[in-house]
């Protein structure tokens, strides 16, 4: 499946669900639905949500200037963790309501509630399907495409909890259904928090092993050794880098430095480096210096 850019994705994400959104709420106010009504509320929360992420994303690749120097690129973590933080506050919502509603023991239309949902999970899963390609490199577009999921799996529950209602009459399966729903979404959730919040303390971003950087530093030619590594986000996508190098030679510097760049973009996807270069050995100046 071709990726769709983002810009596309964000529009055609919040154009679908805005649209789901005013017709969740006039048939939950027609058939006096709480829930459809609730999760209509839920879904608008995530379309500001994506209207966040859409704005980090273009923020994010606007020009430098002389005060930030690195442009606006963190706005991007900065939204990742936004989503991350709505979604557990959303979901940690769905829960209280399906409690409330589970010592109520509200009826429930089954009926509607599959036919609405049903055209939630199709609205939901083909705004998911325009932010996969993106989500795997890039964890604000993840932010957007783990809304979307949450969303088409709610839908899913709700048309199956209508099923069974129909069949049964159990109407305590709504809201048994949604809890079981908020979990599974809760702990995806968490993980995408605990990468956002990672990103935005400068850890070095999961899928890059510092200590395979710092060995393919120290295994390049003329490099004795390499000290005082450090790897952190600048964006969700993009990655700096700065290293100290001790080599044994002062012949072609330029060269080097331009090869040894190159390396660790090809290596490891980090296209901002930072590399200083020093001649013999290297004592460190104190027991709690940096060990990379």
């Amino acid at each position: 499946m071709e990726q769709v850019q983002p810009n596309k994705a964000f529009f055609w994400g919040i154009l679908l669900n805005t649209i789901y959104i005013i017709a969740e709420v006039a048939f939950g106010i027609g058939i006096g639905s709480v829930a459809l009504v609730a999760d209509a509320v839920h879904n608008l929360g995530d379309v500001l949500g994506r209207g966040l992420a859409w704005f980090a994303d273009w923020l994010s690749g606007r020009h430098p200037t002389v005060e930030r120097t690195y442009g606006y690129k963190s706005s991007s973590i900065l939204a990742a963790l936004a989503n991350a933080a709505f979604l557990l506050v959303a979901m940690g919502a769905i829960i209280v309501e399906a409690v409330t509603r589970l010592s109520q023991n509200a009826p429930v239309e089954g009926g509607w509630m599959m036919l609405v949902a049903g055209v939630g999970i199709i609205v939901n899963g083909a705004t998911a399907l325009l932010f996969h390609g993106g989500s795997q490199h890039d964890l604000n577009i993840r932010g957007a495409f783990m809304h979307m999921a949450a969303d088409a799996g709610v839908s899913l529950g709700v048309v199956l909890a209508g099923g069974l209602i129909l069949l049964t009459g159990w109407e305590w399966l709504d809201p048994v259904m949604s809890i079981l729903v908020a979990i599974v979404v809760l702990v995806g959730t968490w993980n995408l928090l605990r990468d956002a919040v990672n990103l935005a303390m400068a850890a070095v971003p999961k899928d890059i092993d510092p200590v395979a950087v710092k060995k393919l530093v120290n295994a390049y030619p003329t490099v004795a050794s390499c000290h005082d590594l450090h790897i952190w986000a600048l964006s969700t996508t993009d990655v700096a880098l700065t290293v100290h190098v001790v080599r044994t030679t002062t012949v072609g510097n330029d060269d080097f430095l331009d090869a040894l760049s190159l390396s660790l973009r090809e290596s490891f996807d980090i296209a901002h480096t930072t590399i200083q270069v020093e001649y013999g050995p290297y004592e460190p100046q104190n027991k709690m210096e940096n060990p990379y």
